[in-house]
């Protein structure tokens, strides 16, 4: 069985999960994507040509049941996990006085509760191999917004990402928070389009990732914010 690396990236079919993927198959890593809907994670699938390093598990970010599974047939398949990147979430673009509170519940369990539970999962395997726990929050989890719900679920993630560090870094467990300003993705579909404003590559943000998951054991990247520049007139 290959000894290469394996990582598992949970809303992995498209965006930012999707452009990680993509770079570390390039590098030789071996790589489960996890998203809940089947025929976008096959799409991402067939744009990478099905390569066998490559599994792909429906499944929501949210739900143990699933969670869980995805980490053991991981292991199952790949022999070893070596990094956990949560990066499922999204917003439902409303605010606390005004918004609809039918559509927290789910936004609240998919970006809170989905890292949490895939630390859970994922880190016996990773003291195993002394891996990475990689949480993609967002510039609106370090800067407050009048009303923005979402931004309290990123300012949870935030708390997460430190809390976890102080628990698993005598383990040899890295624990790295990625923080997006404005990325072209699905995200802001939405909320009715991207914003008029300077926003970044997904492959930007990929990049990041792969930087703190590339860090040679006994160095820990904690925490990197990373926001678009307006062009240059």
């Amino acid at each position: 069985m290959s000894d290469s690396p394996v990582a598992l990236i949970t809303g992995g079919g498209s965006g930012v999960g999707a452009a990680t993927a993509k770079s570390l198959l390039r590098q030789g890593f071996r790589v489960t994507v996890t998203g809940r809907g089947k025929q976008r994670l096959d799409d991402f699938a067939a744009s990478v040509g099905n390569p066998a390093e490559l599994l792909t598990l429906p499944g929501d970010a949210a739900d143990w049941d699933a969670v869980s599974a995805a980490v053991a047939t991981t292991v199952e398949r790949f022999g070893r996990l070596d990094t956990a990147v949560a990066n499922a979430g999204y917003a439902t673009f409303d605010d606390i006085m005004t918004g609809d509170p039918d559509g927290w519940r789910d936004m609240v369990l998919t970006n809170v509760l989905g890292p949490a539970l895939l630390i859970r999962a994922a880190l016996a395997a990773l003291k195993r191999t002394r891996g990475r726990i990689v949480l993609v929050g967002s510039v609106a989890g370090v800067v407050h917004s009048p009303g923005n719900i979402y931004g309290a679920t990123k300012w949870a993630v935030t708390g997460m990402a430190e809390n976890t560090r102080r628990a698993v870094t005598d383990d040899g467990v890295g624990v790295t928070l990625i923080n997006p300003g404005a990325t072209m993705t699905n995200f802001f579909d939405a909320g009715g389009g991207p914003p008029d404003r300077a926003i970044m590559p997904v492959e930007n943000i990929a990049e990041a990732i792969v930087f703190a998951i590339n860090q040679p054991h006994g160095v820990d990247v904690n925490t990197m914010t990373i926001r678009p520049q307006p062009s240059p007139l």
